[in-house]
């Protein structure tokens, strides 16, 4: 680990060096504009630097000799000062720093850096960037707080903070961005007051704000402020009138004090939190892997070393790889499947049948564009694709899947695939599985995506970890659970051929306004891509009695089916336990759920203790019944696992959900009845 000193070091004197000649031969250039060139291109270089991981080479054509950037990944320009404008390096998997260079690119109008790793501090040098109009941060490991300095953002027009782990309070400066129409600060671990006037003696215009400039302070102050998202965080005291416009679930999941918020974090939360608040505590993580919110920020050279050890251990990982690859891997027969050209052509001879969509409803990008708000309402990013949210012209919410693959690495194999895919789902009616309402499918510019109904209460995952306990009370999650078990006896026993959701966990299953389950299979193009790069033959269409069909070469055989069905059985044990329990399936401090609730489920006395000790009302009986039909779906030995059918089964009579058991459980429902009759 010493040795990775010195290498270090020497990056870091070539940077120096870098902008020591940037900086000498700005002082011989005649020319300002090539200065100014000059300096984008060392800001960039020292961001490239600054990142230590890039799965998907987004920046390998970041080059330091080059003095133009205009070309480079992610990097647009204005012409002809070939001023650097905009750095969009969106859903690239990017994990690193946010370099205080970047302070330097002075024209830059647009950063976007939304769905990466990225880790520490926003740097105050961004406060340097006068002509910013959009800053999107959301989705990262930032954390620490807000800097002061972006209250000198005078252009800036949308700032998306949202899904990191900023502490710390909202500076007050944020009041002087002048041109802010919307703000994000959602899912984060922000404190004290939302600032803003509460004065009385301000009238209210019809949009909310302050009619009297006077007493206009902190947020209220911004001429042109609409939108914002104070939701999930740790907000006390009172709501600025100013900001009463919004709707209440902007201040959702807070600790407000103030009639008008709704769904409060519980005192104990609150209280919890305001102990331990002199500690800051570990960025929002993102899938499966999610942190314990209670753990205390790591030692500085504990993330040092944590760091060197993964970008040693990255580098080790490829290099196995690719020996392993160069040893038995012929050279002449070395395809790169997923990348368009000549060869792969002749190789592959697909005839898909064109006509497998017709009866589908098919929706133009336009109206998609128009319903998602120009696609800038992202409910969601995975590594292949993106999900939007949406209200069509009629007013029925949707999710749009888009995938993230340019047109010059769309082979027909995938577009096979697509086909498939949207055909496949498009069988799907239950009511505990999101519905397929079409797809898009343009190829200018190039759009593939599909269209699902979408359930307004958020995801399962949210009200475990975010919402609160009363909303999901044990009653609910049983009825979430029973949903969950008859849409997947629905996909694995009563579907022929069956279908598995790709990735089943918290995330894939949303909630109705009643808190009825829908299962949604977002990350279908996982499956896609995974399957492209391992087929490999002649796709055609077979004749009756040829022994080939549409799909021969390419479909799935019995056992990989079976094998993703009984992954999802699986899965849904994992599910089951998340549920009861309230902990994410993975943290780092805590460990994998599955061991740690072994030790109880093999121990019948003792399985009260998997219960969440903020849970009320948990039935003994109804507890006994899941734990056993966790065991089942966690066997080892995939043979042995039941059908979802004798699951679904086992639930459905060993747990009571029925109109009677909830007026029974809720003597206010009694009353509720007797309003409506």
């Amino acid at each position: 680990m010493e040795g990775s000193c010195p290498i270090r070091d020497m990056k870091r004197s070539a940077s120096l060096q870098l902008l020591l000649l940037l900086a000498l031969q700005c002082a011989f250039l005649p020319v300002p504009s090539q200065c100014s060139v000059t300096h984008d291109v060392s800001a960039l270089i020292a961001f490239k630097q600054s990142i230590f991981e890039d799965p998907l080479t987004v920046m390998s054509d970041w080059n330091s000799f080059d003095s133009n950037p205009c070309n480079w990944t992610g990097i647009y320009c204005s012409r002809p000062q070939n001023r650097v404008i905009t750095l969009n390096l969106s859903s690239s998997s990017l994990k690193g720093f946010l370099a205080p260079e970047l302070g330097l690119l002075s024209s830059l109008q647009q950063l976007i850096l939304d769905n990466n790793l990225l880790l520490g501090t926003i740097p105050k040098q961004i406060g340097m960037l006068k002509r910013l109009s959009l800053l999107d941060l959301s989705f990262n490991r930032i954390s620490g707080p807000i800097p002061l300095e972006i209250g000198n953002l005078t252009n800036a027009m949308k700032i998306d903070l949202h899904s990191n782990g900023l502490t710390g309070t909202i500076p007050p400066e944020l009041g002087n961005l002048e041109s802010l129409i919307e703000l994000l600060l959602d899912r984060n671990r922000l404190d004290g007051s939302i600032p803003g006037s509460n004065s009385s003696h301000s009238s209210s215009s019809s949009n909310g704000m302050s009619a009297s400039k006077s007493h206009r302070t902190g947020l209220c102050k911004s001429p042109r402020f609409k939108n914002a998202d104070f939701s999930y965080n740790f907000f006390i005291g009172k709501i600025p009138l100013c900001l009463k416009y919004l709707p209440r679930s902007s201040f959702q999941g807070n600790c407000l004090q103030d009639k008008y918020s709704v769904k409060q974090r519980s005192t104990e939360k609150c209280s919890a939190f305001t102990q331990s608040n002199g500690a800051t505590e570990e960025a929002y993580k993102h899938s499966n892997e999610e942190p314990d919110h209670r753990r205390q920020k790591q030692p500085v050279w504990l993330l040092i070393l944590e760091i060197i050890t993964g970008a040693l251990m990255f580098v080790f990982c490829i290099s196995a790889l690719a020996t392993a690859l160069k040893v038995c891997t012929p050279k002449s027969s070395v395809t790169m499947p997923w990348k368009r050209s000549g060869i792969w052509k002749n190789q592959l001879l697909a005839s898909f049948d064109n006509e497998m969509l017709n009866d589908l409803s098919k929706i133009d990008r336009q109206e998609l564009e128009v319903a998602c708000e120009d696609f800038s309402n992202i409910i969601g990013a995975y590594p292949d694709s993106i999900v939007y949210k949406g209200t069509m012209t009629g007013g029925q919410e949707i999710a749009v899947v888009s995938v993230c693959i340019s047109k010059d690495h769309w082979t027909s194999y995938l577009e096979f695939y697509f086909q498939n895919k949207v055909a496949d789902l498009a069988r799907l009616n239950h009511e505990n599985i999101a519905k397929l309402l079409g797809f898009c499918k343009e190829d200018e510019p190039f759009t593939r995506m599909l269209v699902f109904e979408y359930a307004s209460n958020g995801t399962l995952y949210e009200h475990l970890h975010y919402g609160e306990e009363c909303q999901l009370s044990w009653l609910r999650r049983m009825k979430v659970a029973i949903g969950i078990a008859r849409g997947l006896k629905y996909l694995h026993t009563e579907l022929q051929p069956p279908f598995s959701i790709s990735d089943l966990n918290s995330n894939s299953v949303y909630l109705t306004e009643d808190f009825s389950p829908k299962l949604v299979d977002f990350e279908s193009w996982k499956t896609i891509f995974s399957k492209s790069t391992k087929n490999s033959g002649c796709v055609t269409k077979g004749g009756p009695g040829s022994g080939s069909g549409p799909l021969y070469g390419f479909m799935d055989p019995l056992e990989q089916r079976h094998m993703d069905v009984q992954g999802n059985t699986f899965a849904f044990g994992v599910l089951l336990l998340e549920i009861i329990t309230g902990r994410p399936p993975y943290c780092k401090d805590r460990g994998c759920l599955v061991n740690w609730a072994m030790e109880y489920l093999q121990q019948p006395e003792k399985i009260d203790k998997l219960v969440d000790p903020e849970l009320k009302n948990v039935k003994h009986d109804d507890l006994a019944v899941i734990c056993s039909v966790v065991s089942l779906c966690l066997e080892p030995d995939p043979t042995k696992r039941p059908s979802m059918q004798i699951i679904c089964s086992v639930l459905e009579n060993g747990i009571d959900t029925s109109t009677a058991c909830i007026l029974k459980d809720s003597p206010l429902a009694w009353a509720e009845l007797a309003l409506l009759s």
